[in-house]
């Protein structure tokens, strides 16, 4: 899928004046406040050209640290990709910080975010993932 979502964004890179481009999460659930926090501050700091926030919560559910907590908000465990030119000029550490920065209040809240998996793209490193991709 995300093969398929990197090929997508090398195909429209000629149109430098695109939108944002949001991946509806692959949960049949609605998205919750915690992943609608997410994605209001990513697409604020980052205004990137892919931004795919997945909740994978469900997947964690029967963990014991997520028993130890009640379960936790069923919005702890999200993984993002994200293509923005914010990223240039940036070591990945950098662009981490960045985003987990901006996210401190969901990371930081008793029973919030426990896990946040990254993927943090230039334009020119995605269309370069997507074409190598391609080629295979």
């Amino acid at each position: 899928m995300l093969r398929a979502s990197l090929a997508r964004l090398s195909s429209q890179a000629a149109n430098a004046a695109r939108p944002s481009y949001r991946v509806p999460t692959a949960s049949l659930m609605p998205a919750g406040p915690v992943e609608e926090a997410i994605v209001a501050k990513l697409e604020a700091l980052l205004k990137p050209t892919f931004l795919e926030v997945r909740n994978d919560s469900s997947k964690h559910a029967g963990h014991a640290a997520m028993r130890a907590q009640g379960g936790g908000s069923g919005e702890t465990h999200f993984a993002v990709t994200a293509v923005s030119e914010v990223f240039e000029g940036q070591r990945h550490i950098q662009r981490h910080k960045l985003v987990n920065t901006a996210l401190r209040e969901e990371l930081e809240r008793p029973g919030g975010v426990h896990a946040l998996s990254l993927r943090l793209k230039t334009p020119r490193e995605a269309e370069a993932e997507a074409a190598q991709a391609g080629g295979q």
